[in-house]
């Protein structure tokens, strides 16, 4: 697999595969965290998805400013080694339990992962503009995909265990530990990067760093600060007279707007020869916001179905084997003092205090009645975090079977181009949304759980959309990027996502105010659709540029 590409891959791949070993162990535990009433934060489905969608949100975003530090003052493996740090020492404070710590951590992956996201990706298509490597570089994208979902795949199991054995602290402090190990890798590989690390420095045309700050940083910080101050109309759902749904969206809404602003501005200043490839990325940019929307759910919404919604009892030999690995937890069918639920599942609070009652573990409240245990009896259910692992098991499966089958069209002349192939992404993972509306149907709305096999199918569907999108964005960039702001037209890549994460916060917010939880998956649908018909639209003129600048 390594042979036909650069020696600096499999540095890059193993780097990258720790550093998301990390940040899922992380993202997996996050929201489940929040909402423990005993050792976390006691939180609502909603403020928990409105925290996560922000966090993950600004995640995203700082990669505009990281790839353009990068580009022009740092370099790529200074940027890399930063962001690597700073993201290791924010995993291992996220455990300490206490809310402005928490903050803080969360401020240091957010600025973490803006130096090291972009960069390395960035750092990756620069060994594939060389001659030799040109035609590979979507099949090494796919490959360096892969090295992320198998960090997301593995992690799962060691913060479950750790989770367990020791709490919540031990398995951040997991993630710490992964994200150190691929900034040691990364540095193993160095002798391979040869000049591709340095930066590319001022370019004529570029707008000064003093004015980046002037123009777009500090007009974000205050379009942040009026989003979070501005009132919009109350009601009952919305308390707090929020213009979409929370302080924290309208804040962040409103601060992206300069950096929207900026990336048009690209399009505006370029050169006559950059124009249309500049405008192609920023139509693409766009479209994928309403993927990364619903993708994301996996966090929130869809963590929130496993934990809920999904039968997880192990018996037999999985029992034995899940409980020797220290993946189960034991629940006892009896009556205790536990928080109080409403029949949706909605945490019940009075002045933000959790209120108690006197009840069975909330598991079994829709637990059907043939399988209920006896009374004081105990059952094992696998930990809701190993969900996570789903999806990107799926990427490891599949990943070698979706790059065979472009190689294979590839060597006949008819591998579609990458336009089309993102196309069919948003398409595809439409179709999954489906299964979801059928798992709800099936579970009678929730009054009965259901087999994970319907989480298993949804991720199965999704995945296959994924790869033909998510890696071929990165490509796309690579690609079609003018060289003196490949980094920064990257980091518009990652605003897209960021705009996408932040709406799925805002929609798995939503997710209590839906009594039949079918409509929450149809309204995921008809964004993904719509997006899908956008694309396609979008197709035919994205294809000529590319055409037109010799790349497929």
């Amino acid at each position: 697999m390594w042979k036909s590409h650069p020696k600096a891959l499999p540095f890059l791949f193993l780097s990258e595969m720790w550093e998301r070993f990390g940040y899922y162990l992380m993202i997996g535990i996050f929201t489940l965290y929040l909402k423990d009433v005993e050792a976390g934060f006691a939180m609502t489905e909603k403020e928990a998805s409105d925290l996560y969608g922000t966090f993950i949100a600004l995640v995203f975003l700082t990669p505009f400013i990281g790839g353009l530090v990068a580009d022009r003052y740092l370099g790529y493996k200074k940027s890399i080694v930063i962001g690597g740090l700073m993201m290791g020492a924010g995993y291992f404070m996220m455990g300490i339990h206490n809310i402005t710590m928490l903050y803080v951590a969360m401020t240091l992956v957010i600025v973490g992962n803006g130096f090291f996201k972009p960069n390395i990706s960035t750092l990756l298509g620069n060994f594939y503009n060389d001659e030799q490597y040109k035609e590979k570089k979507d099949e090494g994208y796919n490959i360096f995909y892969m090295g992320i979902n198998i960090g997301a795949f593995i992690c799962n199991f060691f913060g479950a265990a750790l989770q367990i054995l020791l709490g919540w602290q031990y398995a951040f402090m997991a993630a710490g530990v992964g994200m150190f190990i691929g900034v040691i890798v990364f540095l193993l590989g160095t002798k391979h990067y040869g000049d591709k690390t340095e930066k590319k420095g001022f370019q004529q045309g570029d707008m000064p760093f003093y004015k980046i700050v002037l123009f777009i940083l500090l007009p974000s910080i205050v379009f942040g600060i009026i989003g979070w101050l501005i009132k919009g109309v109350q009601s009952d759902i919305n308390t707090d007279s929020a213009i979409f749904g929370s302080d924290s969206t309208d804040a962040f809404i409103f601060a992206c707007i300069p950096v929207i602003f900026f990336y048009g501005s690209l399009y505006f200043k370029a050169k006559v020869e950059d124009k249309r490839p500049i405008g192609a990325l920023l139509s693409i940019f766009a479209v994928v916001i309403l993927f990364w929307a619903v993708f994301k759910l996996n966090g929130s919404a869809l963590n929130t179905w496993a934990d809920r919604y999904t039968d997880r009892q192990v018996t037999g030999t999985t029992e034995k084997v899940f409980s020797a690995l220290v993946l189960s937890k034991e629940l006892t069918y009896e009556k205790t003092e536990t928080e109080l639920y409403d029949e949706q599942f909605r945490l019940q609070k009075e002045n933000g205090e959790v209120k108690k009652t006197v009840d069975y573990p909330v598991y079994f409240r829709n637990t059907s009645k043939e399988t209920l245990p006896q009374e004081g009896s105990k059952i094992s259910v696998w930990v809701t975090s190993l969900s996570q692992s789903i999806n990107p098991g799926w990427v490891i499966i599949l990943t070698p079977l979706v790059v065979a089958f472009f190689t294979y069209l590839r060597a006949r002349k008819k591998e579609p181009s990458t336009p089309t192939k993102i196309a069919f992404g948003l398409l595809i993972s439409a179709l999954s949304v489906l299964v979801m509306v059928a798992a709800v149907q099936i579970g009678n709305n929730g009054a009965e759980k259901v087999s994970v096999w319907w989480l298993v199918a949804n991720y199965g569907v999704i995945t296959i959309g994924e790869l033909f999108l998510s890696p071929m964005g990165l490509s796309v960039v690579s690609k079609l990027s003018p060289k003196n702001i490949t980094a920064l037209m990257m980091g518009g890549w990652f605003l897209s996502t960021s705009i996408g994460n932040k709406l799925s916060g805002v929609l798995a917010s939503m997710w209590d105010t839906y009594d039949d939880k079918a409509n929450f998956f149809w309204i995921n649908f008809g964004l993904l659709m719509f997006a899908t018909v956008l694309m396609f639209a979008l197709v035919k003129n994205l294809n000529k540029v590319m055409r037109d600048h010799g790349i497929n």
